[in-house]
């Protein structure tokens, strides 16, 4: 996450969604501070929260589908997720599937040949993660977050098409585009809700 001293090129929403604890903060945290905290309560994902529902997604341009491979039912709530989801944010919205705590192979209820299949029937990106491990969490935003970036880049060249074939700038985290040897710094990829 960007810091108070920093400039900041890009800003995108992305949204974490799913059952209650499925491991969404965790991710999140993970991904924006490198940690991972046991005491963690996760509430979220109830069901008294759904009147904030379009204020959370309002403006949401990307968004982690989070279910936990070990509960079959956070799997089958999916569904409705997604159609929450579809029903609130805009309609270019990127989604990635995320099925968590895969450190927990041994205990896996939801196969990943299942959860594949659902993806590509909805047109979603899938992943699994681990938040414990830091699994594939990085991963994660990065496919959401370059995903945004092009999108939101053909529109604006669309748009506002330049003589000199150059994007035009789009206001807001800075996101860059890893190449074969480049690391992307995670103090300034994001803006995450």
């Amino acid at each position: 996450m960007a810091g108070a001293g920093d400039k900041v090129d890009y800003v995108f929403k992305v949204v974490l969604i799913g059952d209650s604890a499925v491991g969404k903060s965790q991710i999140l945290a993970r991904f924006a501070r490198n940690e991972f905290s046991l005491d963690s309560k996760d509430t979220a994902g109830q069901e008294r929260y759904r009147a904030v529902t379009s204020a959370y997604y309002r403006g949401a341009l990307g968004a982690l589908l989070v279910y936990d491979i070990t509960r079959r039912q956070s799997f089958d709530h999916i569904p409705r997720w997604l159609d929450e989801l579809r029903a609130h944010a805009d309609k270019n919205i990127v989604i990635m599937l995320v099925g968590n705590k895969s450190d927990l192979e041994e205990q896996r209820a939801v196969s990943t040949e299942d959860a594949k299949e659902f993806a590509e029937k909805e047109n979603l990106f899938f992943l699994e993660t681990s938040a414990l491990q830091a699994t594939n969490v990085e991963s994660a935003f990065q496919t959401v977050l370059t995903e945004i970036f092009k999108i939101h880049s053909k529109k604006n060249m669309v748009s506002e098409p330049k003589s000199n074939g150059a994007a035009p700038a789009m206001p807001g985290t800075k996101v860059l585009v890893p190449g074969p040897a480049q690391e992307i710094p995670k103090s300034k990829c994001c803006s995450s809700m």
